[in-house]
């Protein structure tokens, strides 16, 4: 991935929790020399200091099918992304965009153990379920085993990641804060993504500079 060396990010924990907080993700791999891609909620966990995201997939989906020993695939984490108009800076300049995503890139392995690929998928459930009493452990075991079979898991070992987090680092804080006041007049879900991520990235002064 492109990234200019204002917005690279190489904070591992950083880069892990918004991978975590971002988790409907893409993974793609090739099919004869062209990209496939499916959208997918994605697991990220850490053993004894291997990065690894679990994954699975309706077994009609044709993508697990191009996994091979030795060949890498690609997960992109993407989170809120917003316009940036030049209006909103103290001198001339052009438009863009403030985003934040994360590649990751491994060798997929398809879960083969009944077992882990259960106890990942039962972990997924709690997580989202939340307060409420749907588990996978409360269900009747044949129709966990029916859909389980209807489907693929997968871990891909994290050999290397890229984190791309442009949020208008090469600006003067005037500017900055600026640029966080008008993405919150917005108050549309993106926009506003943004802006937190840039408070989190830079503290900033609310008390704009006199003339």
């Amino acid at each position: 991935m492109y990234i200019p060396r204002y917005y690279r990010e190489e904070d591992r924990l950083k880069i892990i929790e918004f991978m975590r907080a971002h988790e409907f993700a893409t993974l793609v791999a090739v099919e004869k020399g062209k990209p496939l891609a499916s959208q997918l909620l994605m697991e990220v966990v850490e053993e004894d200091g291997q990065l690894l995201i679990n994954g699975h997939m309706s077994r009609t989906n044709p993508l697990w099918k191009l996994f091979e020993p030795g060949v890498e695939v690609l997960v992109i984490f993407q989170g809120p992304h917003a316009y940036i108009s030049p209006t909103w800076y103290n001198h001339l300049n052009v438009p863009t965009w403030n985003y934040q995503s994360v590649h990751a890139y491994g060798v997929p392995q398809i879960l083969t153990d009944p077992a882990g690929y259960r106890a990942m998928l039962a972990r997924l459930v709690e997580r989202h379920e939340g307060s409420s009493a749907y588990r996978l452990e409360g269900l009747p075991q044949d129709f966990v085993e029916k859909n389980m079979a209807g489907t693929v898991g997968f871990q891909i070992p994290v050999s290397r990641l890229e984190a791309a987090f442009k949020l208008s680092q090469n600006r003067d804080d005037q500017d900055y804060r600026n640029i966080i006041l008008q993405l919150e007049t917005r108050q549309d879900d993106l926009s506003t993504g943004v802006a937190q991520a840039m408070r989190k990235n830079r503290r900033v002064d609310e008390t704009p500079p006199s003339d």
